[in-house]
């Protein structure tokens, strides 16, 4: 199963929830796509919520990246919600816990764009 995105918002900031694999192929580019309809529509604000991913490749990491990449040179901010053990582990593995807002409370997530 690839993945399976739903878009909906809480206030001011647009939340992606992603549920399935984010891997090679299907899973990566839909993933783009709802990245760039989000920012193209305006909305800087945006939160990836993790929490229904259980697989995610190294392309999928590319992904993330080139997500964190395309909202940040558009002036806004891109944080995750939920990762689970096994995303966490990767995330710090390739030091990109660094670069990503982790959030593990969707109302504290929401509540930190506004800070």
């Amino acid at each position: 199963m690839s993945v399976k995105l739903t878009t909906r918002q809480v206030g001011d900031v647009t939340v992606i929830d992603a549920a399935g694999r984010i891997t090679l192929g299907e899973g990566a580019s839909s993933l783009r796509d709802a990245i760039r309809e989000t920012v193209n529509a305006g909305n800087k604000k945006i939160l990836l919520n993790l929490g229904e991913v259980n697989y995610i490749d190294s392309s999928g990491i590319g992904e993330l990246v080139s997500a964190y990449t395309t909202v940040t040179n558009q002036g806004g901010h891109l944080k995750l919600l939920g990762l689970n053990k096994r995303i966490q582990d990767l995330l710090q593995i390739t030091k990109l816990y660094t670069v990503f807002e982790c959030h593990d409370d969707e109302a504290v997530a929401v509540r930190s764009f506004s800070s």
